[in-house]
């Protein structure tokens, strides 16, 4: 690379865009012809005029060798990109050699897990698992990399342990993190347990905390304040690790992912942690990989996955990632099974008809539209989809039942579904939870609607439900009842709120989930609550999902057995695999009770409700 004091005369200058997500090449008017091809061979369609393209960052970097068809002289760089420029081709080169080996790399450059701790200093205080002395020595080993080990296996202490090791080698002062508010307490925890004398920690304020050693900033701040982490990463070496990096799974077409993206740049060594790397296919890994290896990364992915063999995919990709299973962590299987219910004829007709198979009846049906929230809340119960008077009010349902009126159109009917028919589903959850409550024990209800938890709110009040959702004041206070009094027997939620940072293994086995969607990593994520380290060895850890016959229940289960089974073979580990291949059971009378009595739990709940 070359460069030159006057930009008048340069043929060629690079420079990042404002975002540090995109490259600036400019050329002069001597130069267009050979611009223009040069670009084209870059990207197609990056030139934005004669003599300017815009060029995606990873795009760039990954045909970066293109740049060498260039004869001109007078090549100017923008100082940061050429730092980022020879950084990724030693990155990419290091990578290389670890994907082309066939062992485990061995020689000057390979880090053993017998030396970790010497490599910490005498500063560092935490005990280690033996294989988290193996994930640390396979990330020093990296420089850059991933650690897709399950929850429970200790991410958080391994990446402080990379960071202590760089500080003592003197390579990084600081250490920028980056994950969900929930996580907050295990770095604060952590950097403190690890070492003689705790980090600094410090949660992002308005600004930086400029004498932080650990600056903690949630995945919705980073956009706003990117200027700012920018400026505090450049102004001493520092490392980025992004913690449940899944969040910027979408890469720089997402907010979060064109932040982290800009930012990565910037730091001495660029980690990523998350025990699901892939939850809806190959693109969410090449973006999460582009991450820590940009240019590099998504190249790596498309040819390794591009074949379809999952077994060799996952001999390509497996250097490049650390991952303890939960087998090495001596968890006890969890037994999983699904329940399809058969929806009941007015239900049925009226799914069928937002569906788009009309029947006479269907009046208006079509202004509620078919997106797949609605299809999956008709799954459930339609009369979810009639708004309440507030968004919790829960479906009031009426015993006994009473005959639909053959002439009211479906829309009609639909908004008065709780009075004719009970939701299949519903009648289900009640059974499980009480042979569960039968036995003791407890059971973690998920379900994804706010008006199906208060709904199974009020049909499970016998269990004395506690309930989180989005708009829970007392989210902790709920917990701590589940936890610690044996009266309540259900915790009622749903994934996208209480699917991460917390652990209830201590005391539930038994989880049931209502509904699902399309989303792989958060129903993962939600199945680790409890089932992770700590648990008993004869703890049995069982988990029910509930489908709807003939509906896009049946989609979904599809679909989210297909991407675990891809995460499951790229991560070679078979318990992901497991849970996307459920075993099917028969729905039963459960704990004594058949439909009439379940109708006369609900006529007892509305005469005291």
């Amino acid at each position: 690379m070359t460069s030159t004091a006057d930009p008048s005369e340069a043929s060629l200058r690079l420079s990042f865009d404002v975002t540090r997500t995109r490259v600036v090449l400019r050329t002069r008017s001597p130069f267009q012809d050979d611009f223009t091809r040069m670009v084209a061979r870059i990207a197609v369609a990056g030139q934005s005029g004669p003599l300017t393209a815009e060029i995606d960052l990873n795009d760039f970097l990954g045909a970066i060798g293109e740049l060498g068809s260039w004869s001109h002289e007078h090549v100017e760089w923008e100082e940061a990109l050429a730092r980022l420029v020879n950084s990724v081709l030693d990155d990419a080169a290091t990578a290389q050699h670890h994907i082309t080996s066939a062992a485990p790399p061995i020689g000057a450059d390979a880090v053993d897990p017998a030396d970790v701790e010497t490599l910490l200093g005498p500063g560092w205080i935490a005990p280690l698992t033996g294989f988290q002395r193996r994930d640390i020595a396979r990330l020093l080993t990296l420089r850059h990399g991933a650690n897709f080990s399950v929850p429970g296996a200790g991410k958080t202490r391994v990446a402080l342990a990379v960071f202590a090791a760089m500080r003592e080698q003197g390579e990084a002062q600081r250490l920028l993190v980056v994950c969900p508010k929930s996580a907050f307490e295990a770095w604060e925890f952590e950097s403190e347990a690890c070492f003689k004398q705790p980090l600094r920690v410090s949660v992002m304020g308005a600004s930086p905390d400029p004498g932080a050693e650990v600056l903690v900033v949630n995945y919705e701040r980073i956009s706003r304040a990117l200027n700012r982490l920018a400026a505090w990463l450049r102004s001493a070496p520092g490392a980025l690790v992004l913690d449940e990096a899944h969040r910027m799974k979408l890469g720089a077409n997402g907010a979060y992912g064109a932040a982290c993206l800009a930012l990565g740049p910037l730091a001495e060594r660029r980690l990523i942690l998350t025990g699901t790397p892939a939850p809806n296919g190959a693109r969410d890994l090449e973006n999460l990989l582009s991450f820590v290896w940009p240019g590099h990364g998504k190249r790596v992915v498309a040819d390794a996955v591009g074949g379809g063999d999952l077994a060799y995919a996952s001999s390509v990709l497996r250097p490049l990632f650390t991952r303890t299973t939960k087998s090495e962590l001596g968890l006890p299987p969890v037994d999983t099974k699904i329940r399809y219910v058969d929806l009941p004829p007015l239900h049925q007709e009226i799914y069928e008809a937002l569906k788009g198979n009309p029947s006479a009846r269907s009046g208006d049906l079509d202004a509620l539209g078919k997106t797949m929230l609605r299809m999956l809340m008709a799954a459930t119960s339609p009369a979810l989809l009639a708004e309440g008077s507030t968004r919790y009010e829960p479906l009031a349902y009426q015993v006994p039942p009473l005959d639909a009126p053959p002439g009211d159109s479906l829309y009609t009917l639909l908004r008065g579904l709780p009075r004719y028919e009970l939701s299949p589903k519903y009648e289900e959850a009640v059974k499980i939870v009480a042979e569960n409550a039968k036995h003791g024990r407890k059971t973690l209800v998920w379900t994804t609607f706010v008006r199906s938890i208060t709904t199974l709110e009020r049909l499970l009040a016998p269990f004395q439900p506690a309930v989180v959702h989005g708009g829970t004041a007392d989210r902790s206070g709920q917990l701590q009842r589940f936890r610690e009094d044996p009266d309540c027997l259900v915790l009622i939620s749903n994934p996208a709120t209480l699917g991460e940072g917390i652990s209830l293994h201590q005391v539930c086995h038994d989880a049931l989930y209502v509904d699902r969607d399309f989303m792989a990593g958060r129903f993962l994520q939600s199945l680790d609550r409890i089932h992770r380290l700590g648990l008993a060895a004869d703890a049995e850890t069982r988990v029910t999902v509930l489908a709807a016959r003939r509906t896009v229940d049946e989609v979904v289960a599809l679909r989210l057995e297909q991407k675990l089974e891809f995460m499951g073979g790229i991560l070679d580990d078979p318990a992901v695999r497991q849970l996307g291949d459920l075993r099917e059971e028969e729905t039963v009378a459960a704990g004594g009770m058949d439909t009439s009595d379940i109708r006369a739990l609900l006529s007892h709940l509305n005469s005291t409700s």
